[in-house]
């Protein structure tokens, strides 16, 4: 085969192939492009990151075990630096639906970083100075190479993006359940007027979820420090040094700053997925979480003058084409489509997550790119939903004490002063007459009135307790 000017020609076990010139992938990367023409989607960037971050611990622990020469391994970490650093994203150009080992990739990394290794010692792209298998790929397999990238780029966006936006919507669902906490309201269940609630409490039950969203995510991420990587092909750990897993992960670790360790199974961690499974799974839970807390604050602000009116919503932009004037929740609706994706999302990973057979899970290329997708879309979601709606968000304090001195719901309260049955007479006469249920149990002569301010004390009645002797 003849290259032209703006190719070289690369050989792998099939033979000759043309790759580009300019290109720092070699021959199995250039037949992974001919071969899976799919989706134009190429892997995430932390993924990517992540793999050089395997790649430059497997270099080093294959260094200090004496497994390749310390001038080829310090050449690879160097290489593996700018893929981590993003430097080399342009040279990884395989589309995300590959061979489910992710094999394809692995050796897309292998070869651009065997690659940039070779041009950093002097050596010319395409002469296997450093080889992508003998050196780069030493003692691991695409199948312990992958899960142990999928592991680390996602423990690395829940704790530098995830988890931060999470507290950042926390905190300031927090400042409104302080700032709204003496607006009584009226409550409401099924959609229809119930007991009365302070609005800071309901933002106290949005806090709460959230609070709770981040400590399910804080339990289950757990069981991504463990790692793949010292398995090789079957689990079995063919052809690595003992102590090369134990040495890799420690680098790993070094690394991203945040702890892993070598899996306490091997079989399991290429076999299943069950880890990222689960761990989307919390993802997947908070993010219900925001949509139903988009959806209620969606309600609230409705109107503003023939909805719910109870708070007041930013105006991020101009609603409509066609109506002057007019604001729409735009952040809120944006987190519910964010919901809406993740589930997506999820159907994907819990399908990959059983998906494979025998000793090898065959999703893992999805798994991790709709993974991280989702820890993206649910941090950028948190973070924008906090600092650009909730926490412009004000109190209609006024539309919130006329809806409450109008709900049936205040019947209730006279459960204990006068029973059940005549209290529902009471909401029923209320309901037909257009009135008050504190005019209708007076001109009824069930309460005084001094009794009625008593028993029917919309504030009181946010609290426990029985409001009446």
């Amino acid at each position: 085969m003849t290259a032209g000017d703006d190719e070289r020609i690369e050989v792998d076990s099939l033979g000759e192939i043309s790759v580009p010139a300019d290109a720092y992938w070699g021959a199995q990367t250039q037949r992974a492009i001919q071969n899976f023409p799919i989706s134009d989607e190429q892997m995430d960037r932390r993924f990517i990151r992540a793999l050089g971050i395997v790649k430059q611990a497997a270099a080093a622990a294959n260094a200090q075990l004496g497994m390749i020469p310390e001038e080829i391994a310090e050449a690879i970490q160097a290489a593996a630096t700018e893929v981590i650093e993003g430097d080399l994203d342009e040279h990884f150009p395989v589309d995300v639906f590959q061979t489910g080992s992710g094999t394809s990739t692995n050796m897309n990394a292998n070869e651009v970083i065997a690659n940039r290794a070779a041009e950093i010692m002097g050596e010319s792209v395409g002469s296997k100075a450093v080889h992508p298998n003998d050196h780069v790929n030493f003692g691991q397999s695409s199948n312990d190479v992958i899960p142990t990238a999928m592991h680390v780029a996602a423990l690395e966006a829940i704790e530098d993006d995830v988890e931060p936006a999470l507290r950042t919507l926390r905190d300031a669902l927090a400042e409104k359940e302080a700032a709204f906490d003496g607006v009584v309201k009226t409550g409401r269940t099924h959609l229809q007027d119930a007991t009365p609630v302070r609005l800071g409490q309901e933002f106290g039950g949005y806090r709460a979820q959230i609070e709770k969203g981040i400590a399910r995510i804080e339990t289950s991420k757990a069981e991504l420090r463990e790692l793949a990587l010292g398995g090789t092909a079957v689990g079995t750990g063919l052809n690595t040094h003992p102590e090369f897993a134990e040495l890799a992960a420690a680098e790993i670790s070094e690394l991203t700053g945040t702890e892993f360790s070598e899996a306490d199974n091997h079989f399991e961690a290429q076999a299943a997925h069950d880890a990222m499974a689960s761990v989307h799974g919390a993802l997947r839970t908070v993010s219900g979480s925001l949509d139903k807390i988009a959806h209620d604050l969606r309600l609230l602000a409705s109107g503003p003058r023939n909805g719910l009116g109870e708070i007041e919503q930013p105006e991020n932009q101009p609603g409509s084409s066609i109506m002057p004037g007019k604001i729409n929740p735009v952040v809120a609706e944006s987190v519910n489509q964010i919901h809406a994706r993740i589930v997506g999302n999820d159907a994907t990973i819990s399908k990959g997550g059983a998906g494979g057979q025998l000793d090898l899970n065959l999703y893992k290329p999805v798994i991790a790119t709709d993974f991280l997708q989702s820890a993206r879309l649910l941090a950028n979601g948190a973070e924008t939903f906090a600092t650009r709606f909730v926490a412009n968000l004000e109190a209609n304090e006024e539309s919130c004490a006329e809806q409450v001195e109008r709900s049936l719901a205040l019947t209730t309260a006279l459960n204990p002063a006068i029973g059940y049955d005549a209290a529902a007479e009471v909401a029923k006469a209320a309901l037909e007459e257009g009135k008050t249920v504190r005019e209708v149990a007076v001109e009824r002569g069930y309460l005084t009135e001094a009794e009625a301010d008593e028993v029917i004390d919309p504030e009181a009645m946010t609290e426990p307790g029985i409001l009446t002797d």
